[in-house]
């Protein structure tokens, strides 16, 4: 017998460490070689352990939602005989630390700002407490309560309901009965409860969900963000994309998506600041001549963003395809790790439920993501080609955009909503070359 210790592996992502998000094997349990014994989750994705050895699991790192450090043991194996030298080395050399991330520097601003405010703290507690209020005097119950019978279950049911027992008629020999309850609600609006009681629930948060929230929180932490939103008449936009999927054939359903992706593609050259990545700790703003569409997508382990690689280069349909691809591969949990990072620029769609408005977060390093909103049907004053204004029914859609003000102004980012409009109202050049 000897024990081989599997040390978590640089996977070549540039981290120092790894989340536990998910154990396949416990402590005792046999693992076979390639067999996968655990999930590990990056900045970017989860990925799979496999094991290079057979044998029965006596150690594990941790519990699901911990952290796991490059080179430190994740699991330890017992296996039959002696472990192949080739196995140790290659778990050794996969296993060297990755070089310290970039927020390390901004994790310790935040210990020695959280320092200052202990110091203050400290002062503080030096200054004598204020006097304690006295403590309210409860109300008296009315005292109709008193001559009213009825069981302990009755009223505390009664109380939960906010109805006073004095109100409720009594069907026989002046006690209030739980049926007597039931008719008082019958015959009385407003007394039912909204909602039965629950009790709360603490839910841990790892994995997907962690990585969500601390993305979101450097995100606001680090980018001064701002918002604009313009109102499109999308009418012409619907009827051309209606008549495109009446002539599909076998190709994939149009949504509006891909007809918003290939406006902005089109818009983007005049704008170079909004196709763009900062980094700040560097002080570089890369403006990108590919256009690298993120597309926020909801899944059950929350909000991912697979990256639409070159979406200037793909026509409507292709673009209809990848969208679909990568949204079910978000969904089901396949998408590749370089499928999730590299994007320049985000679009993020609720689709029916997009609101009249939204303000983005922003994808950092990106510096600006837009947000179309639901569409609506509103009366229009519509000047006909005689040069009369009638009123008609239209179809219009917020644009929302939020952007990095260190990078784009708030000129650039209205000139570019503007330019953008102007394709979704006038649709035929959307489709021009």
């Amino acid at each position: 017998m000897a024990k081989f210790t599997f040390k978590m592996p640089d996977i070549g992502e540039g981290i120092a460490e790894a989340e536990i998000v998910q154990w396949h094997k416990a402590v005792g349990d046999t693992v076979n070689e390639d067999e996968e014994f655990v999930d590990m989750m990056t900045d970017k994705a989860t990925v799979p352990m496999e094991s290079p050895v057979t044998g029965k699991i006596l150690e594990i790192a941790g519990s699901e939602g911990e952290m796991v450090s490059i080179g430190s043991m994740l699991v330890v194996i017992e296996v039959d005989g002696e472990v192949p030298d080739e196995v140790i080395e290659e778990n050794e050399a996969a296993a060297e630390a990755a070089p310290a991330p970039k927020d390390v520097e901004v994790e310790q601003r935040i210990e020695v700002e959280t320092s200052d405010a202990s110091d203050a703290d400290d002062a503080l507690a030096a200054d004598p407490e204020p006097e304690p209020l006295p403590a309210p005097t409860p109300a008296p119950e009315p005292a109709a309560h008193a001559k009213v019978l009825a069981t302990p279950a009755v009223r505390k049911r009664a109380k939960d309901l906010g109805i006073d027992l004095a109100q409720v008629k009594p069907a026989e020999d002046g006690r209030i009965r739980h049926g007597d309850l039931d008719a008082f609600l019958s015959y009385s609006g407003g007394y039912a409860p909204a909602a039965a009681p629950r009790g709360d629930e603490q839910v841990k948060v790892i994995g997907m969900r962690r990585r969500i929230a601390e993305n979101m929180a450097a995100s606001k932490r680090n980018i001064p963000h701002f918002s604009y939103v313009e109102e499109c008449d999308v009418t012409e936009l619907e009827a051309l994309r209606a008549q495109l999927n009446r002539e599909r054939g076998d190709r994939p359903k149009l949504t509006i998506l891909p007809l918003l992706i290939t406006a902005i593609c089109k818009t983007l050259p005049d704008f170079p600041m909004i196709n763009a990545r900062y980094d700040d700790e560097a002080g570089v703003v890369t403006r990108h001549g590919s256009v690298h569409m993120g597309m926020a997508a909801q899944t059950d382990a929350g909000l991912m963003v697979p990256v639409i690689k070159d979406a200037q280069a793909k026509n409507l349909w292709q673009l209809a395809n990848e969208i679909a691809r990568l949204a079910e591969a978000a969904r089901t949990g396949k998408a590749k790790s370089e499928e999730l990072q590299g994007g320049t620029l985000t679009v993020t769609s609720l689709g029916p439920l997009g609101g009249v408005a939204t303000t983005p977060v922003i994808n950092r390093p990106e510096v600006a993501i837009i947000g179309p909103n639901r569409i609506i049907e509103r009366p229009m004053y519509v000047t006909g080609s005689d040069g009369i204004e009638r009123i008609e029914k239209r179809k219009l859609m917020n644009i929302s955009i939020s952007c990095d003000h260190r990078v784009v102004d708030g000129w650039d980012a209205a000139s570019f909503v503007q330019a953008l409009r102007k394709l979704l109202e006038s649709p035929a050049l959307i489709l021009v070359a």
